[in-house]
């Protein structure tokens, strides 16, 4: 670890009451954050255990070959190694309301995460970027903004390298994607700057209601950096304060980043310059504008000069499964959007076209209500085609406004898209749903897809 390790345990002990004599630290899921957390631990020379709730995680037969003396419980959560702990790391992806970790809660222990291990081990500037859709594209546009200068930058977190991991690059800036199960349990972040991009339903399944989960959202502003406001959504507006440095996006009104029309021509710009025509960026539809307004805003604040930021933008190409053009076959355009697990990233992806689409949709609805999808694929879409496990709910909710078919794989999907489509249409794979009812993941999703389409052209 490249950095200087009194410092960090004093910070650890200052703010999370964090010292290797007395900690007793019990790491919930071996997963690649776990596994962060442990080296981390480890160098540091704290004492510490690992839980897995599964039989045999994927990751830890190199996990014991590399850390042979770590005691690791699995196969279900040990309850004397909650009893005894004073300290639980517990990974995203496992529940606070999991009945051991309530309990050991209800018994003192005090639950830290691996952003706020990072958090304590940090001097160099930090970007936190969180939201229901867009985050990884705009983490990824900041990384290589700040990486075009030649500055040394570690971007990570939700995206890509675990946090705990980037303090090995010895980075001079962090650009951090945080997923909102990593913020419900973060407490001492201070980001130089921060933004939800948006808050539309998602994860109802893991969080109470939408109330909690904006909360869980908003914990990326603590602290007291520059707050990047995105002046579209309502929830996000409401999380402005005044008393803090405010810099706004908005594709819809004026704000400090913001789309004008002058001389017929669409542009992205700061306050009263004029940056770059919007046609220059080679992003499929105008949510992705968003993204790349809240990017500059982000890199505005931490110096970034804006000409610099407009050239890594009109080279950048987007991310695989988001909004991803994949061929044009008969002048037929198919786009894979299979990132879209949720209802906002789905409506985001359909109010970036001006004609309609053909759209194929469905999968694990994760608890949110298909009724609020039903308005934008009824004025956006021609057709759909729905498949997986909620799809009767997708179908329910349109009231054969919209002609649907059912399909009950991907090959099928693509094939019945295939069977109805003209030259001119644009087929867009936008699940408003998580993947897993059917598919390893969303990348699994869209490679099958990706392909379907491509086998149209043997």
């Amino acid at each position: 670890m490249k950095v200087d390790s009194a410092a960090i345990l004093n910070s650890l002990n200052m703010k999370l009451a964090l010292d290797p004599k007395n900690a007793k630290i019990l790491v919930v899921g071996l997963g690649y954050t776990g596994i962060s957390v442990a080296r981390y631990l480890q160098k540091l020379g704290f004492k510490f255990a690992i839980t897995d709730s599964r039989d045999r995680p994927p990751l830890m037969e190199d996990f014991m070959k590399s850390m042979p003396d770590t005691p690791v419980f699995t196969g279900g959560f040990d309850e004397a190694a909650f009893k005894v702990a004073t300290h639980l790391v517990v990974s995203p992806g496992v529940a606070l309301t999991e009945k051991s970790i309530v309990k050991a809660i209800a018994n003192g222990a005090k639950v830290i995460s691996d952003i706020d291990l990072f958090a304590c081990s940090v001097t160099e500037p930090v970007v936190a970027i969180t939201g229901s859709n867009g985050k990884s594209t705009v983490t990824t546009m900041l990384g290589e903004m700040v990486s075009s200068i030649g500055k040394k930058v570690g971007v990570g977190g939700n995206l890509g390298t675990p946090a705990l991991d980037l303090l090995e690059q010895d980075a001079e800036l962090y650009v951090l994607e945080l997923s909102s199960f990593q913020l419900e349990r973060t407490t001492v972040l201070n980001a130089t700057a921060a933004t939800v991009l948006n808050v539309s339903a998602d994860h109802l399944d893991r969080h109470v209601d939408m109330i909690e989960y904006g909360q869980s959202k908003k914990n990326v502003f603590s602290g007291n950096g520059t707050m990047v406001i995105n002046t579209d959504d309502l929830v996000v507006d409401a999380m402005s304060e005044t008393a803090r440095m405010t810099i706004t996006f908005s594709i819809k009104k004026k704000a400090d980043f913001w789309l004008a029309h002058k001389n017929d021509t669409e542009y992205m710009m700061h306050q009263s310059q004029c940056l770059m025509p919007l046609s220059d960026l080679p992003l499929e539809g105008r949510h992705n504008a968003a993204n790349a307004l809240a990017a500059m805003a982000l890199g505005k604040v931490i110096g970034l000069d804006e000409q610099d930021m407009c050239r890594v933008l009109r080279k950048f190409k987007g991310l695989d499964h988001r909004m991803q053009r994949i061929a044009e076959i008969g002048g037929v355009t198919w786009v894979n959007d299979s990132k879209a697990t949720n209802i906002g990233a789905c409506i985001a992806a359909l109010q970036g076209y001006d004609s309609k689409v053909i759209l194929i949709a469905g999968g694990d609805a994760k608890g949110a209500d298909m009724n609020e999808l039903a308005p934008i694929i009824k004025e956006k879409a021609k057709h759909v085609v729905l498949m997986g496990k909620d799809a009767a709910l997708i179908k329910q909710s349109l009231d054969d406004s919209v002609p649907v078919y059912n399909a009950e794989n991907m090959n099928q999907a693509v094939s019945l898209c295939a069977g109805i489509v003209k030259p001119g249409d644009c087929v867009l794979l936008s699940p408003a749903c998580a993947s897993l009812d059917q598919y390893k993941d969303y990348k699994d999703r869209g490679n099958q897809f990706s392909k379907a389409v491509l086998d149209l052209l043997k």
